[in-house]
């Protein structure tokens, strides 16, 4: 027999891990709103105004500053390897999970890898990294701007000075921060930083916003090479080593993008539309509120945590505002935590990957849950399922910090 199976009525549950998070209705209803046809010129104006509002958000210059198509990960590959040949020497900054997902992406590439490594919870000395350009002069130096796996942020302004003075591209995946924490894209320096829509800018997974540099832009187009199929576009000769992925290329993406709109796949038209109101969100509120909101939030998450006798993981000084790492206390068994919060409170809490893995818990504030009731909710129902679990807390005392955190401002 054939299964139908129901339509889709799962209880609403408050995302409150390190992402995705919870929709924002005005998103939801954008992607409601019904398809045109990719060259319609509704359409291509909508592109255009994308492009608009994310040199905003990436607070940044850049012309070539548009969408992947694709989760935050698609951002990294495309940006990876529409620079890097095989051969190219790269700097890869490694502090956490994410940093390793670098090496591998940059490996695949072809590229020959240099990594400047620091333990997870702490950053990477520029002074290393600095060592280590000087050392192989490489095509690229590419870095984490805030590793959920480890929620520290690692500063990106010296980096990017350090790339100028020496002539290399410098990438950042800024998936988690964007719209959460300043991330000034033109002020770094930096050539390409790519993001994505399920964090702090408070949309679903699957598009991944990009900016790139104008000296990024020279080098990615000198390994132009245009579709066979495509035998109508004005003349272009191949040039350079083609870059490896067809769906990634952004030499071809950028074309698409650009006046010319020449064809390179069909733009995920649902997805536009929430990435347009994602930043159409955050401007209406101001980067510098919004970068506010956000860490007050995370003070919030910090104050509650350690009220309730629960240890913060990570050097404070370059904890990301919006991801917090707690660590498990000894005898609880975390995953049923998480479990209980689930199934009791409709609230979900992360877990970690790697050497955290089973160690913390990853509470994340961010886009319209980086607001007190969340991070009252979450923290209420956390205590009341750890004193079920036999872990002492003094009632209230979570929240009561929360609060005192927001009463103080």
């Amino acid at each position: 027999m054939n299964a139908i199976f129901g339509e889709l009525d799962h209880p609403p549950r408050l995302l409150m891990g390190p992402g995705p998070i919870n929709v924002h209705p005005r998103v939801l209803r954008a992607m409601s709103v019904q398809l045109l046809g990719q060259f319609d010129p509704e359409f291509t104006a909508y592109m255009n105004q994308t492009m608009a509002l994310y040199r905003q958000v990436f607070e940044t210059q850049n012309r070539w500053t548009f969408l992947i198509n694709g989760t935050s990960r698609a951002g990294i590959e495309a940006a990876m390897v529409s620079v890097l040949a095989p051969g190219d020497h790269a700097v890869v900054i490694n502090a956490g999970r994410f940093g390793l997902l670098l090496m591998e992406i940059a490996q695949r590439c072809g590229a020959r890898i240099t990594t400047v490594e620091a333990p997870w919870g702490s950053v990477v000395d520029a002074n290393a990294v600095e060592d280590a350009i000087k050392r192989v002069r490489p095509r690229l130096v590419a870095g984490v701007y805030g590793d959920t796996s480890t929620t520290i942020a690692q500063p990106m302004s010296e980096i990017g000075a350090l790339c100028r003075h020496y002539d290399t591209l410098l990438y950042v995946d800024a998936t988690a921060t964007l719209a959460g924490m300043p991330a000034p894209v033109d002020a770094w320096g930096a050539d390409l930083v790519t993001a994505g829509l399920q964090k702090c800018l408070g949309g679903p997974s699957g598009s991944a916003p990009i900016t790139i540099s104008e000296r990024a832009a020279e080098h990615i187009f000198s390994r132009r090479h245009v579709e066979r199929g495509l035998a109508g576009a004005p003349a272009m000769e191949p040039k350079g080593e083609r870059i490896a992925s067809n769906y990634f290329d952004l030499a071809m993406i950028m074309d698409y993008w650009s006046e010319r709109r020449l064809n390179h796949h069909t733009e995920a038209a649902s997805m536009l539309y929430a990435a347009r109101e994602c930043a159409r969100l955050v401007l209406e509120e101001g980067l510098p509120e919004r970068f506010a909101r956000h860490a007050q939030a995370g003070q919030a998450v910090v104050a509650a945590a350690q009220a309730m006798g629960l240890e913060v993981f990570g050097d404070p000084a370059y904890k990301m505002t919006n991801v917090t790492a707690i660590h498990i206390p000894t005898g609880i068994d975390g995953e049923r935590v998480r479990a209980r919060m689930r199934d009791d409170f409709e609230i979900e809490i992360g877990s970690a990957f790697g050497s955290l893995a089973g160690r913390v818990w990853r509470i994340g504030a961010m886009g319209v849950n980086a607001r007190k009731h969340a991070i009252l909710s979450t923290f209420a129902a956390l205590e009341a399922v750890l004193r079920q679990e036999g872990f002492s807390v003094r009632g209230g005392a979570g929240v009561d910090a929360a609060l005192s955190v927001y009463q103080g401002s």
